[in-house]
This record gives structure tokens, sequence and C-alpha cells, in this order.
């Protein structure tokens, strides 16, 4: 992909013009981790609620069909911040630092006058908690961080431990700062820990679901005409017969025997988004309280979905469906008059975060991305909108539990594919869905003969999008197969 200087220069000459210091917005971003697109009580959940991101919705525009390009915190998180694929921003694990000369929307932002503020879970360098380009304000903490007790960093002062559930120390952090007096618009972004594992609820909601019996999706254990790495990750970190986040249960006859609990990992997973959920009320609060809501742009979504026992997975990485779709909820009068909900229906990615926040921002756009602006499409419609993108995933030796992927999904039909890597034949098994009569990916129609013509097009529509991404020749990590001993290794 070409990025040269010239680009920039011809951009800063034919730019539209750009919105005076009073027309900008305020941009705020939430960004949770590993939230399932359907883990909202706005997305159908039967237990879970959330009317606080609901009320955003109800009064902006729920997009029914986001995805993530990598599902993988790190990349995704840097797909979002670039408006590019993880093969061109070379994010392509959970270790990988965003690269410091790497254009993103908020060094845009920062460069146009906004000040800029990053709180929370940043994850990109695992043992760096040290202030990031673009950012005017950053707090963050090294690796995961932890659900109490957090030692964060504040403008590059040094670790200090911050006492008290993570959520609610981050809420408080976004919220001083969004009160503080300030003569330019503002960007804000704030990055939860929840609900990534080890998912631990406040005490206040640790036992909301105690009642309620999830069990196992059928898909679980529908896996005769699925990939044999299916299988074989079963007893490892990311399958269902793992260790499950360290959730167990005691015989009632009080041995020290216990057994993995899939319910009890379920509840606390959405137990903690409840507090989640408490904090975008308390930002909505303010900015009502402070005159500031109807002139902010207030973007609620996560890093990547997540699989809770389909397809026998506790983990993301595939390209299943609740691996790659991800919530999305904005709140924005001057996209959609909060009397005036939307739902959009048209397929959204990470990498078009970028284009549409620097679009509404007045800022000069970013030379050479993947993603496009999302606002025409917001306001009304665009018919030449995407009807098909391409997910990729890399093989980490460190977590080897998933095989390299590429994957294109269009409006009702996806292709799986699992290339090794390495120059040898393709051994993996192929998968291929009709999602519109089987939105749970239940049958592999991969082996069908009356589905060889489909299979083709599909193909060849990934060919085209990995080409037109400038991922062609592709450049994957060799394949080491799926292990079939568990390794004493974090959880990422």
């Amino acid at each position: 992909m070409r990025r040269p200087g010239f680009l920039l220069a011809a951009l800063l000459c034919f730019s539209p013009a750009l919105l005076s210091a009073a027309e900008r917005p305020n941009v705020v971003i939430i960004i949770t981790d590993d939230q399932r697109w359907n883990a909202l009580s706005l997305a159908g959940d039967p237990n879970l609620k959330t009317p606080h991101i609901d009320r955003l919705a109800k009064e902006g525009i729920w997009f029914k069909n986001a995805f993530c390009t990598t599902s993988l915190c790190s990349p995704s998180r840097a797909s979002i911040l670039s408006g590019l694929y993880a093969h061109s921003h070379k994010v392509v694990n959970n270790f990988t630092e965003y690269p410091a000369a790497l254009p993103s929307f908020p060094r845009q932002l920062q460069g146009a006058g906004y000040e800029t503020a990053y709180i929370g879970k940043w994850h990109m360098g695992e043992d760096n908690d040290e202030p990031r380009p673009g950012f005017n304000h950053f707090i963050t903490h090294k690796g995961q961080g932890k659900y109490f007790d957090t030692a964060f960093n504040v403008d590059g002062q040094g670790a200090k431990v911050f006492p008290g559930y993570y959520t609610h120390v981050v809420t408080k952090m976004a919220l001083d700062w969004i009160n503080k007096p300030r003569s330019q618009p503002f960007l804000l972004m704030l990055g939860h820990k929840a609900p990534h594992s080890f998912y631990t609820p406040e005490p206040k909601y640790a036992h909301v679901f105690d009642d309620v019996k999830f069990g196992y999706p059928p898909s679980a254990f529908q896996l005769d005409d699925k990939p044999e790495w299916f299988k074989t990750r079963l007893n490892t970190w990311h399958g269902i017969y793992g260790p499950l986040f360290d959730f167990r249960k005691k015989f009632p006859d009080s041995s020290p025997e216990a057994v993995k609990d899939f319910d009890a990992m379920t509840r606390s997973y959405l137990a903690t988004l409840i507090s989640v959920d408490d904090s975008v009320g308390q930002l909505y609060a303010a900015l009502e309280k402070s005159g500031q809501l109807d002139k902010t742009v207030i973007i609620f979504t996560t890093d990547n979905g997540l699989l809770n026992g389909e397809h026998g997975m506790v983990d993301k990485r595939t390209a299943h469906e609740p691996s790659i779709r991800v919530p999305l909820i904005v709140r924005y009068p001057g996209l959609t008059p909060a009397d005036k909900p939307k739902v959009v229906e048209e397929m959204i990615l990470h990498t078009d975060m970028a284009p549409t926040i620097l679009e509404l921002a007045g800022a000069l756009p970013l030379p050479g991305i993947h993603g496009r602006s999302w606002a025409t499409l917001a306001r009304a419609g665009d018919p030449t909108w995407r009807r098909s993108f391409h997910y990729e995933y890399n093989y980490e030796k460190q977590f080897p539990y998933t095989p390299n992927v590429r994957a294109v999904r269009s409006d009702r039909w996806k292709y799986i594919h699992y290339p090794p890597g390495d120059g040898t034949p393709d051994t993996h098994l192929a998968e291929l869905y009709d999602l519109q009569n089987d939105p749970e990916e239940s049958k592999n129609l991969i082996k069908l003969p009356e589905y060889e013509d489909r299979l083709k097009s599909l193909s060849a529509e990934l060919e085209r999008l990995l080409k037109a991404t400038g991922a062609d020749p592709d450049q994957m990590p060799k394949d080491e197969g799926i292990k079939q001993e568990l390794p004493d290794l974090k959880i990422r």
C-alpha cells in the first residue's frame, strides 16, 4: 500500500473546509473487552439488563451488523485507531506496540485542535504503561490489569495502585477529565477491562444470575462436519472441556474434587457488564448536566466478540459469528435526532471508525486506509455500501489452538479458509455457511456438491478482497498445528 508524503500534501491542498471550533463535536468512545454483540438487553439477551446502553440506541443508531476484522484484542484496537487491517498496521498479536510512526485518528484530532485523553485498558504493548502519541492525557496499566486494585500510570508519572473495582475507578477518572473546564472540543477514549476473563463481577452484582440456567449452546457438540482442530482444542484453554477460566464448583459433600462450571462462568461474564452499563449512565448524566450531551458523538463498542460454548469454544480468534460480531451503538443528533432513532443493517467494520470520526469532526482524513466513513450511510443510506468483507487472523505460536484464518463474509454467505502458511498443501477442512438459513453456523456445507459454484464465487471474492487491501501475496506464520498438550500459558 502506498502512503507517500505527497499524498498528505495533496490532502492539505484539496481537503474540504474544516469545521469551526464551535461546530466540532466532542467524541466519547467506550470500548469494552471481549463483549459479545448480543450481550445487551437491546440485542435480545433475556437475562442481562443494560438500560443505559440501550438508551444510547433509543436516542441514536444501533448498527446491528458490526464486525471486527481480526478477533483479537491488540490487532482489533489498532484497526480502530488506524482504519487499517492488521496485515497493514502490523499489530498481529497481543504483544506488539502500535507503531509510533503510524497515523491514527486521535493524532489527527489532536492536530486539529482537540484535547485528547485515553483512560483504561490500552492493550498494545504488554509491558508498557507509558503515554502514547496522540493523547494529551493518558492513563493505562501494564498487561490485562485487574478487576480490583489495578496499578495505573497517570501521564507517565509511574504506576500507582488505585483501590477499588476497575470499572468504577476508570469511570471516575473519565468523569473528572470530562468535567474539567476547556475551550476546545475533546476526544475521550475509555477502555474497560470488562468483560474480559477472568470474569469478576463487583460484589453487589455477583449473584444477580444465580437462578438462571444457561447450559451449552447446541453447536457446542455439533462438530462432526467441522475441521478436526475443533475437537483437538476442546481440552485446551480455548475449549469447553478445558479449565473454563477456573470456574469450578464443589460437590455437595464438600469433597476437594471439583468440576468445571459453565453456568457460573457465564453468570460472571454477564454480571461484569452491569457495572459497565452503570458507567455509561454516569457518563451520559455528566454530559447532560454540562450541556455537552447533544454536542457529543458517543460511541459504544468492543474490540472483538467471544465464543461462549459455540462450536465447543470459549475464546475468540475464529471467523464464526460470535467471535467477529461486535456491538456498535452511536448517539449523536448530528447523525440522527434523538427522537428519531435508527437501526442500520449494513455491515460496518472497525476499520470504518477512524474515517467516520474524522469526518464528523471536520478533520483531515487519514491517507491510504481500508475503512470508509459511515456518516452518509447513517444519515441517508448509501447504495454503494459494501456487500462483503474479508476477515484475517494469524496463527500465534504462544496460543496454538487456532490455525491461520482467512474468511469472506457477505450479507448471506460465509466461507472460512485455513491456509497452513508454510507452503504445504492445504489439509485443513474449510467451512461454508448459509447465514440466512443457518445463522448459528450449525451445518457446514463445504462438501455438498450443490454448493460448488457458490464456493467458487466466494473463493474468488476472498481473493479479490485480499488484493484490494494489499494482503496479496499473503504472509502468514508457519502453522505448527493445534497442540494436544495444554501449555502453561497466560490467557489472552
